[in-house]
């Protein structure tokens, strides 16, 4: 099962070979709908070997099946709109200092890229995920690295895939998939391969990140490593809903049997009555939720034992034990420690990093002054949270627009009285944040996403006839672009 460095060769050359076939937008856009079409008509036998491979369960992956349809079919309508092509026309103007010539500016294709799926997300982050999504709408074919938990699964919808590319003439090339570790690291170094798209580790998303950009021409390489998404509860929402709070914490940290990019892994909580309640309710709630199958016992074991060395660490607690629950099982807990541990350098450092699994680290704070010490010290983030009492959130106090002015700095979203487990497909989404969260500062959700997978080239003082038709004066693919400074919205000038 494992690719030799040929057979990645060959899948890369191969890829190469079908761009062309993605040039026409309405053919991009065509196959896109068909693989949606196609995967939700194969909904049963993928469900039931993700399943197999996963033990995520059949409600979960149909979800996730049915949100990987929609990402298709989102990029396919970017794909249609063509917007993302961002085109930008200036015709010379001789009184501007300096004097401005002819400049035409639009999006072209980077080329191969490289996907590499992630463990938890069998469908979204994975074969036909939004970083295929993504580059499969910006023109570029894919060649995905198969993850070692869902290898079968990868296979069936490769399969699905590429019969949809037949379908509007789209050779079997375009969509590439190996599997290997080997094969992974040949991936990225391969030379015909422009760009890269990955979700998973910081340890091995880091090594590629690295591989990328030691290569003799570096590519862009746009990583998902790790998060803690920190969560602040102010006092007064505490004591406003401390056990809501508490309840909703539970169901974020435990969703997926905390499998999630976006899991809570850090909440700094008051002490005194409302932060008691809080934790109260969170005992209940977390002691009620059974135990689940992470997705290998490769992590199986990594949370056992990740969770074991942080409730040793002196001054924390364990309301609710996580660990191993049956023989193939873990069972959700969270820790609790003082604030002022985390103030500064230690060995209490440890709750600072993620624990992939299901539990939390509850940091109990004195003061204000804790909470800006603790949020000083976190990494990039994909998400920060605040939970906020009704007065503050309204702007009270100015305490809601000064915890906002802390935590945007930390992560690329930032969440006012919700939970971050749950990234909606929607053209104002953004799911990355500073490094290590994100090794770019792109997105991998949401519509921008296909900025990734391009790049811009201005054409200067170029006669009418030679341009490409994106470029021409009469607009004769009817696309939105910025005119002489004026935005137009599409349709053809007569």
């Amino acid at each position: 099962m494992e690719a030799t460095a040929d057979e990645v060769d060959r899948a890369v050359r191969a890829a190469r070979a079908a761009a062309p076939a993605l040039a026409d937008r309405a053919t991009r856009a065509a196959f896109l709908r068909t693989a949606a079409e196609l995967l939700e008509e194969a909904r049963g036998p993928l469900v039931e070997a993700a399943d197999a491979e996963t033990a995520l369960g059949p409600v979960r992956l149909t979800g996730e099946l049915a949100r990987t349809c929609y990402q298709l079919r989102s990029f396919a309508d970017i794909v249609d709109e063509g917007a993302f092509l961002g085109v930008v026309i200036d015709h010379p103007d001789d009184t501007a200092t300096p004097p401005v010539p002819d400049l035409r500016r639009y999006k072209i294709p980077l080329g191969v890229v490289a996907v590499y799926a992630a463990s938890n997300f069998p469908f979204a982050f994975s074969v036909p995920g939004g970083d295929t999504a993504s580059a499969l709408a910006a023109g570029c074919p894919v060649v995905v690295k198969a993850h070692p938990d869902h290898p079968a699964t990868s296979e069936l919808v490769a399969t699905v895939l590429r019969r949809a590319a037949a379908r509007h003439g789209v050779p079997d090339g375009v969509l590439g998939l190996v599997h290997g570790f080997d094969a992974g690291v040949e991936l990225v170094r391969h030379p015909l391969v422009s760009g890269a798209g990955f979700t998973g580790s910081v340890r091995g998303g880091r090594a590629l990140f690295d591989a990328a950009a030691a290569r003799p021409v570096p590519i862009p390489f746009h990583g998902e490593l790790g998060s803690l998404n920190p969560v602040v509860v102010t006092e007064a929402a505490a004591a406003e809903r401390g056990e809501q709070i508490g309840a909703g914490l539970a169901g974020s940290m435990t969703l997926g049997v905390g499998q999630f990019c976006v899991k809570p892994g850090l909440v700094l909580v008051p002490e005194g009555a409302g932060g008691d309640r809080l934790v109260k309710s969170l005992t209940e709630a977390v002691s009620n939720t059974e135990a689940g199958v992470l997705l290998d016992h490769r992590m199986r074991d990594t949370f056992v034992a990740g969770v074991r060395e942080r409730a040793g660490l002196p001054d924390v607690d364990t309301p609710v034990t996580p660990g191993a629950g049956g023989e193939h099982t873990v069972g959700a807990g969270f820790l609790t420690v003082p604030a002022a541990r985390l103030t500064g350098e230690g060995a209490h450092d440890l709750l600072l990093e993620e624990c992939f699994g299901p539990v939390t680290v509850v940091a109990r704070y004195t003061d204000d002054t804790e909470i800006t010490a603790v949020l000083g010290r976190l990494p990039g983030n994909l998400t920060a949270t605040v939970q906020l009492s009704s007065d503050e959130a309204a702007g009270a106090g100015g305490r809601g627009a000064a915890l906002l002015a802390e935590l945007t700095p930390l992560a690329g979203r930032v969440l006012v009285d919700g939970w971050p487990t749950g990234v909606a497909v929607a053209p104002a989404q953004h799911h990355g944040g500073p490094y290590p969260a994100t090794t770019s500062t792109s997105t991998s959700v949401g519509g921008t996403a296909i900025e990734r997978w391009l790049r811009p080239v201005a054409y200067q003082n170029t006669p009418e006839a030679l341009l490409p038709p994106e470029l021409r004066d009469a607009n004769p693919l009817g696309l939105p672009r910025r005119y002489d400074g004026r935005p137009e919205h599409g349709g053809a000038v007569r």
